[in-house]
């Protein structure tokens, strides 16, 4: 049974950054596809970004340049770096696995969710 665990969570002034991991347990998430989500309070959940098969990442516009998803192989943990936070990053961030082969970023492709760790952008 696959577990996601994530932390890293908390709270920091607009420019700030935080950097969240999402252990995984029983399955190694090396060659799997692999998303962050996040869900603002009142709002649907949307993608941030994710991890194909491969190891090829891609992002929402409004975090490009800004947040970096990793993969930290000996720990089997997937990381996301987030630089130059603003108040719009605001949420409940989550990390999901998808056993689908397309890997895409549709919340429903998902199979395994962690609980999420909150982050707070103050302006």
């Amino acid at each position: 049974q696959v577990q996601l665990v994530e932390s890293g969570g908390g709270s920091v002034q607009s420019g700030g950054s935080l950097k969240l991991s999402c252990a995984a347990s029983g399955y190694n998430i090396r060659g799997a596809c692999m998303a962050w989500f996040r869900q603002a309070a009142g709002k649907e959940r949307e993608a941030v970004g994710r991890r194909r098969q491969d190891g090829r990442t891609s992002y929402i516009d409004t975090v490009e340049g800004r947040f970096t998803i990793s993969l930290d192989n000996a720990k089997n943990t997937l990381v996301l770096q987030m630089n130059n936070l603003n108040p719009e990053d605001t949420a409940m961030y989550f990390c999901a696995l998808s056993f689908n082969a397309y890997c895409r970023l549709a919340v429903n492709d998902y199979n395994s969710w962690g609980r999420g760790t909150q982050v707070t952008v103050s302006s």
